[in-house]
């Protein structure tokens, strides 16, 4: 019984960091589950809740076209969102914006037949958006519950979890945009966005996705009045994706980055943010210097981008 206690006592105290946290999961099937995981995302998702904004299937695809070859068979970025279910949580913690929507991974190799359907966990999507309060944290993790076991009753699969040491010491690139308010903030948003991704794409990168919450909570006829504006952009850089994803398709559950800005109700500032690629680095154990100089290099270019736009990065 003593033997017990001792035992008890040394999991509740002993940091985390010494038996590794819970970073991503993995449903793995059997052979090729592409066929029934495009019926799957495409049909059964909203069954639950869960809305499919942007669908990237067979990327692996584009990459041959314009790269060499790979042990790439099938990898596709999914963006989903539980868009009633997260509404609360986003006017308590904006910054969850940063994996909102995010991306159902699937990916498998030709050398391996097996299929991998996951998605970075839900507390370390926390984690790395810096969110505090106790309850919005438990109704997150809540809300991937009936997704998890919608997938484990659709597909026969076994769990396999990656786990990951410690985050950076900063896991968020914040920004603030300072600007004279006009009396149509809908025509400065529109004005902006098209300035965002005109530079975004005159700098490499993919606007890989979209999704304006502000938007879509006026259609759901739900309130959301704390913001002017609240929108998602997912964003892809086909080098650096490729030099990462050609030998470690799993990092890609990471991907799109998204890229969360936000105006509050009556204010002159739009709140930018997004998780640092370095998150990647540390989640996934990337261990490889060419791909971890590639992630320091994007890591900074994203800020100097960002900055060119007059944006303030948030020390």
């Amino acid at each position: 019984m003593t033997n017990k206690i001792i035992k008890l006592l040394f999991t509740l105290f002993v940091p985390l960091s010494l038996f590794g946290a819970s970073g991503v999961e993995f449903f793995v099937v059997n052979g090729s589950a592409e066929k029934v995981f495009n019926t799957y995302i495409n049909n059964d998702i909203e069954n639950i809740g869960f809305i499919l904004s942007d669908p990237h299937e067979r990327v692996n695809d584009a990459y041959a076209q314009k790269y060499p070859p790979t042990d790439l068979e099938n990898l596709g970025f999914f963006s989903i969102s539980n868009d009633e279910a997260l509404r609360p949580l986003l006017l308590k913690e904006p910054s969850l914006g940063g994996f909102n929507p995010f991306n159902l991974h699937i990916y498998k190799v030709k050398s391996e037949d097996k299929t991998y359907i996951g998605h970075v966990t839900p507390t370390t999507m926390l984690d790395i958006t810096n969110v505090k309060d106790v309850a919005v944290r438990e109704a997150f993790v809540e809300m991937f519950n009936p997704l998890d076991k919608q997938i484990q009753s659709t597909f026969e699969t076994t769990k396999q979890v990656m786990t990951y040491k410690n985050l950076p010491a900063k896991t968020m690139m914040e920004f603030t945009y300072t600007f004279d308010r006009p009396d149509d903030i809908s025509a400065f948003v529109e004005t902006f966005q098209e300035d965002f991704e005109a530079t975004m794409e005159k700098s490499h990168y993919l606007i890989a996705g979209y999704k304006d919450f502000k938007e879509t909570y006026e259609d759901l006829e739900l309130p959301f009045e704390k913001y002017d504006a609240y929108f998602v952009y997912s964003l892809c850089h086909m080098n650096f994706s490729y030099s990462i994803f050609k030998d470690r398709p799993d990092a890609g559950v990471f991907a799109p980055c998204s890229m969360y800005m936000y105006i509050e109700k009556d204010t002159n500032v739009m709140h930018i943010g997004m998780p640092y690629l370095a998150n990647w680095a540390a989640v996934m154990n990337i261990t490889d210097p060419k791909k971890l100089k590639a992630v320091k290099e994007l890591d900074t270019e994203i800020v100097s981008v960002l900055e060119s736009m007059n944006a303030k990065l948030v020390k």
